[in-house]
């Protein structure tokens, strides 16, 4: 009879908040919490580019300019180009340039997909149809090309590729995310909500968007190395980050008559290309298995 008289107690998996449990099961992930620590090393370097950046990066050098480029040297650690510009500082100039486009259009791709996908979801029916047609009439654009001929039209500027970015890669989380609140609409909480007179924007505010946070989350971590490389080929293809202003994408096509002569000049923003879309990518690997409650233990 005393057993039986005992309260149930919780387990302390769950007790614990959700961001606690979430945390614990990304750090089991070493080489995506290494993989965040490098990309907010990377990210601290382009905010403080001016701070870090040993020469202006748009600045020629006289003895340089119009000939070859120069080997790395302890005046210039990654060497210079053709015109004797800095490559160290064009390199952080690139990569802030190239991690900016590339959040940003992240940035508003999810305001559209979470827009189109939680109305698609949350009210169904006639609605749900058209926004799913209009989905698939957007996943059927071959959408580089598209951004080739509408930034040739347009010119290459930094809101122009944001922009064409973002609009053309929305579809995947709008479709994740309108399969999230249809299945959630059939939870209990939210029956209950509907019971006792929850107004439908405070309830997909407040209660249907946070339960869908997983999906968004992920989707956005993975869909930035996407928007990289896809920033990083206009660029390379002439359709992007105009000169004299550096992005990765320019410096490796700057790079193309010297690809035997002078290895630095690809070798360096490839690198930094590679590194950082295998950094999204594993730290994506891993908020994709913390936030999956069959991993938990």
């Amino acid at each position: 009879m005393t057993d039986a008289a005992l309260p149930l107690t919780m387990s302390e998996a769950e007790t614990r908040p959700q961001w606690q449990i979430i945390w614990r099961q990304f750090r089991r992930h070493r080489l995506a919490v290494a993989s965040a620590i490098l990309l907010i090393a990377l990210s601290l370097i382009a905010i403080f580019a001016e701070q870090v950046m040993p020469y202006d990066p748009n600045a020629t050098n006289a003895v340089y300019a119009g000939g070859r480029p120069q080997p790395p040297t302890s005046e210039h650690i990654f060497g210079t180009d053709n015109f004797g510009r800095d490559y160290f500082s064009r390199a952080i100039v690139g990569a802030r340039v190239s991690l900016f486009v590339a959040v940003s259009a992240v940035l508003f791709q999810i305001t559209i997909g979470v827009v189109l996908g939680a109305a698609a979801g949350y009210f169904g029916g006639w609605a749900d149809n058209l926004l799913m047609r209009i989905t698939d009439i957007f996943l059927s654009i071959p959408s580089f090309f598209l951004l080739l001929i509408v930034s040739g039209v347009l010119g290459g500027s930094l809101l122009t590729l944001i922009l064409l970015i973002g609009a053309l890669n929305w579809m995947t989380l709008a479709r994740l995310l309108r399969a999230e609140f249809l299945s959630l609409k059939e939870r209990d909480f939210v029956v209950a909500a509907h019971c006792i007179g929850v107004p439908g924007w405070r309830l997909v505010l407040q209660h249907l968007l946070p339960n869908a946070l997983a999906p968004i989350i992920v989707s956005a971590t993975l869909s930035v190395p996407y928007a990289i490389l896809t920033e990083s080929a206009l660029s390379f293809l002439g359709r992007g980050v105009p000169p004299p202003d550096a992005s990765l994408g320019t410096m490796m096509e700057n790079a193309q008559q010297w690809l035997r002569t002078s290895w630095w000049m690809w070798v360096v923003p490839g690198s930094i290309i590679s590194v950082i879309v295998l950094s999204f990518n594993f730290v994506g690997d891993g908020l994709r298995d913390a936030f999956d409650p069959r991993l938990r233990r």
